[in-house]
């Protein structure tokens, strides 16, 4: 028998209200913290590009192009939105800068020399720094939980770095822990500049510039530049472009999630590290290795909630 509208829509499935939620918060763009979820896979793919560059560029000239893909693409943006780049605190975007250019172009070194896994784990032990720095040079009171995430990063380092010691990549180990370091210096100036009110574009704009200058010296001066060709470019290009799409996500993963959940998230980068290591180069870490990994993870978060 005919059917009127209204009993044609009672007959009909429903979408539930979750799932409605949901795909408008998609199409809106408004992911929350599921944003550090898109931006640790961009920073792991970013991993994938330098480790492929690595067989045809230098760790400085891979930074250096980095930078610049990022320069370009935060200048894009300031001049459609008519930001102003003016500042008043360019001395603290200048060590902020300094301190970041170095960890970086560590970081790349030890992707080059290291599994992708490790390489990233170890730069990833920035929070626990951060922790150590807030306790031994700010001279906040150690907690129960604080000292307890330092002392499972210590375990974690141990354990990570005894089978790079043990096949001669001790450097390429040693530097990537360094470039951790170097990293939560500058997660300490980038506090500083937060609380300056310099909004964080601006301080990505400025480290890109004055990183990009850097290494556009260095190799003027010390090395020179590699010849560009349709095999290496698309390398570059994604290079850049994960990067920049990567610290894109990451701000507006903090801008709309819970900063808790958020920097939990983070460490999903070392997760897809891994599985891209596996699939690209084979690379099946010892089982110490991935208890190494879970211990610095696991520290991070317990540093994350002081």
């Amino acid at each position: 028998p005919p059917q009127d509208g209204r009993s044609i829509a009672r007959l009909m499935p429903t979408t539930p209200p979750a799932a409605t939620s949901l795909w408008h918060r998609l199409r809106q763009g408004q992911l929350g913290a599921g944003w550090m979820i898109v931006a640790s896979l961009l920073f792991a793919l970013m991993g994938l590009f330098v480790k492929l560059g690595s067989a045809h560029f230098s760790a400085i000239e891979l930074v250096f192009y980095r930078t610049f893909v990022g320069m370009l693409g935060i200048a894009g943006v300031v001049l459609v939105r008519r930001q102003s780049l003016a500042t008043a605190h360019i001395v603290p975007h200048l060590k902020r800068s300094l301190f970041g250019y170095a960890a970086l172009s560590l970081y790349f070194y030890a992707i080059t020399e290291l599994p992708l896994a490790t390489a990233v784990t170890l730069n990833y032990t920035s929070p626990l720094f951060l922790a150590g720095i807030s306790v031994f040079w700010l001279k906040e009171k150690l907690s129960g939980r604080l000292g307890l995430s330092l002392l499972l990063g210590f375990v974690g380092v141990v354990l990570l770095l005894k089978p790079t010691l043990a096949k001669d990549a001790w450097l390429a180990g040693v530097l990537g822990l360094v470039s951790g370091f170097l990293a939560s210096i500058a997660y300490q100036h980038v506090r500083e500049l937060g609380r300056l009110g310099e909004p964080e574009w601006r301080v990505v704009f400025y480290f890109t510039v004055i990183a990009n200058g850097l290494g556009g010296v260095w190799l003027a001066v010390a090395q020179g530049f590699r010849p560009l060709d349709m095999e290496n470019i698309p390398l570059l290009i994604g290079l850049g472009a994960t990067a920049t799409l990567a610290q894109l996500a990451m701000t507006r993963a903090y801008q709309e999630g819970r900063k808790l959940v958020v920097a939990n998230l983070a460490y999903l980068t070392v997760v897809f590290s891994s599985a891209i290591g596996v699939v690209m180069w084979g690379d099946i870490l010892p089982p110490e290795s991935y208890v190494a990994m879970g211990l610095i993870v696991a520290s991070g978060m317990i540093a994350s909630r002081r």
